[in-house]
């Protein structure tokens, strides 16, 4: 395991630094985000350069990389305040299970438009009386000659608008347990009894938050990804690329931020020196730069164990880079806001549209509430407590 990167991630850092600068946040995303308009510009121009797809499978028009360098990709727009919610969902979960279990068909149809960015998959599994809590999923799917019926509700389910479909996490009942297992579902966005609404979200995002509703969803046979009593195993697999995407996202506003900050600590001068001269401002920005690199690394072991094969070690190093990250960003955006002082408040410099952003990451996909609990259990050992 080495966290030293080659010659070609570190060409791809640049390549996508590049494409970053072009698309920045004070030019280009923040006046769509305040609109409410997607980044469809900057998000078909990084699928016909291959970033979008990196972690595909080359024989479906990916790079045939791993996580870690989709999550390079995710870091290096977002360190450009142009981050792209859509890559934690389509690439890194859905594009992961279809190439994990899905079949040639699903592959071929899906995976060739996720990894150049013709096609997009949102992702449902949260409901509204099933947050943290997976196991107790509602949403239903039976068997109907050779069709599968969908009954249930979603809430929070990112970009419905921009998708060509949703993977749905929905139960199937075992007939000799009575018990009911997760299964998952391609649903077109189109599909006849699928309803999709709005969410008002008090966040200046280019990307808005629907309630779903499956009224009798009919689905071919064909709809089903893995097996219908594949249980957890499959849909955990898109869970670590997730929270490591997640984690990628919230380091890259924190670069954001603090190249904000140190260039306005550089240029600001008071008493005849800059305001980065002080060790009030300075030491603050150096104190986050060194909890955003902790998160950074911790953040890549999980991407290099996941891109591996081990799973468990993964979801450990997941689940703490997430963390790690979501704290560090928060942190550093509040710093350098307080750098800017008024000047952090105002339209000009953006900051302050960026909170709501930063400090989603400690909700989701995870709750730090929920992190905790699996470190308390898993890593140390304690008894569970919920």
């Amino acid at each position: 395991m080495s966290f030293i990167e080659t010659e070609e991630q570190k060409g791809l850092r640049h390549a996508v630094s590049s494409l970053g600068k072009r698309y920045n946040y004070i030019d280009y995303v923040l006046p769509r985000a305040r609109k409410g308009e997607p980044l469809t510009e900057l998000w078909n121009e990084a699928g016909k350069l291959g970033f979008l797809g990196v972690n595909l499978p080359e024989e479906y028009g990916g790079g045939g990389a791993g996580i870690y360098e989709l999550a390079l990709v995710q870091e290096e727009l977002s360190a450009h305040g142009a981050g792209l919610l859509l890559v934690v969902v389509s690439p890194a979960i859905c594009g992961t299970i279809i190439g994990r279990y899905g079949t040639a068909d699903q592959k071929q149809k899906w995976l060739t438009g996720l990894a150049d960015g013709s096609k997009i998959m949102a992702f449902g599994i949260t409901e509204p009386d099933a947050g943290s809590n997976s196991h107790q999923i509602t949403t239903t799917a039976r068997r109907d000659g050779d069709d599968w019926v969908l009954k249930g509700n979603k809430i929070y389910i990112s970009g419905v608008d921009q998708a060509d479909a949703v993977l749905i996490v929905a139960r199937t009942e075992d007939s000799k347990t009575g018990k009911l297992k997760p299964a998952l579902f391609i649903v077109p966005t189109d599909a006849p009894g699928l309803q999709k609404t709005q969410m008002d979200m008090d966040i200046v995002e280019p990307d808005h938050q629907f309630v779903l509703f499956l009224d009798d969803v009919r689905l071919p046979a064909e709809s089903l990804v893995g097996e219908a009593d594949a249980a957890l195993m499959q849909l955990f697999a898109g869970l670590n690329p997730e929270r490591i995407l997640g984690a990628a996202m919230a380091i890259g506003i924190g670069r954001y931020a603090i190249d904000a900050a140190v260039k306005y600590a550089n240029e600001r001068t008071v008493w005849k020196a800059p305001i980065g001269a002080h060790q009030g401002l300075s030491h603050p920005l150096a104190q986050c730069k060194i909890e955003l690199e902790l998160a950074k690394l911790m953040m890549q072991k999980a991407a290099v164990l996941y891109d591996s094969g081990d799973d468990f070690g993964a979801a450990e190093a997941a689940n703490m880079a997430k963390y790690a990250a979501a704290e560090a960003s928060i942190k550093a955006l509040d710093q350098a806001i307080q750098t800017h002082g008024g000047a952090g408040l105002t339209s000009e410099y953006g900051l302050a549209a960026l909170l709501g952003n930063a400090r989603i990451a400690r909700v989701a996909p995870v709750s730090r509430e929920m992190i905790l609990n699996f470190v308390s259990q898993h890593s140390l050992g304690l008894p569970r407590s919920y």
